[in-house]
Parts: structure tokens; C-alpha cells; sequence
């Protein structure tokens, strides 16, 4: 198996899970849309990462590497950094909270709709953002 199989990989789980996050809107289930959204862009991210021949360290949150080796970045996704970067450190912040919540924050009572549709949004941005690098020849 090669970095762009395994890249490859992640973009196509990725994909398929963008489904799930339309179940989950309708069943008014918030605080997961929240959690599977991050995954979704996590795993994105990954095969970005991978795609350009960069290690990926067993990490949530990549956007730093992302801007460390930006120069490695088409021109359309150099664009569209800001973005990225805040998608990922936001979906990664609410990680743990959206799943496990804690003594003081219920999960399933924090987050609303309108939070949902915004990480179902950045999700779709970043997982459409990602196939479009696939299809430069950067490198």
C-alpha cells in the first residue's frame, strides 16, 4: 500500500460518511452531527496530508502541518487556508465535549440545530476542498 492508496482511502470513509450526518440532523442529534463532522474532516485532512507525501502523526487536529507545508498546496486550496484551519481547530475543540461531555456540559443539551447545519456545511466544504487537490498534479 502507498501514501495515495491509503489517502485515497481516508477521502472515500470520509465521503461516505457525510451521509450519516443527514441521519443524524434528523433525528435532532446534535452533539453527534458535531463529533462525525470532525471525524469527517479529520480524515480529510489526513489524506490531504498523505496525498503530498507527509507523515501523518496520530493526531486529531492537522491543520498545523497543513500551513507548515503549504507551499505543497495547489493554488485554489491556498485560497481557502483561513477557513480550513479555523474547520478543524473548531471541530477539534468540540471533539470530546460533543461526545463524552462532561459534569457541566450535557452534550445532547448544548448544541443546536444551527450548530449542526454549520459543521455539516464545513464538513461538505472541506471533504469538496480535499477531492479537488486529488485532482492537481502538486506535489
Amino acid at each position: 500500500m502507498t501514501n495515495l492508496d491509503l489517502s485515497k482511502s481516508y477521502l472515500i470513509k470520509a465521503e461516505k460518511r457525510l451521509k450519516i450526518l443527514e441521519v443524524l440532523l434528523r433525528e435532532d442529534d446534535y452533539s453527534d452531527v458535531i463529533r462525525e463532522a470532525q471525524e469527517i474532516v479529520e480524515l480529510s485532512l489526513k489524506a490531504l496530508l498523505r496525498f503530498k507525501g507527509i507523515d501523518v502523526p496520530k493526531i486529531h487536529e492537522v491543520s498545523g502541518l497543513i500551513l507548515k507545508f503549504k507551499e505543497r498546496l495547489s493554488p485554489s486550496l491556498k485560497k481557502n487556508l483561513r477557513r480550513i484551519v479555523r474547520i478543524s481547530r473548531y471541530l477539534r475543540k468540540e471533539r470530546e465535549l460533543s461526545f463524552y461531555g462532561d459534569i457541566d456540559f450535557i452534550p445532547t443539551e448544548m448544541y443546536s440545530r444551527l450548530d449542526a447545519q454549520k459543521a455539516i456545511l464545513d464538513s461538505h466544504f472541506i471533504v469538496r476542498v480535499v477531492k479537488k487537490e486529488f485532482s492537481h498534479k502538486y506535489k
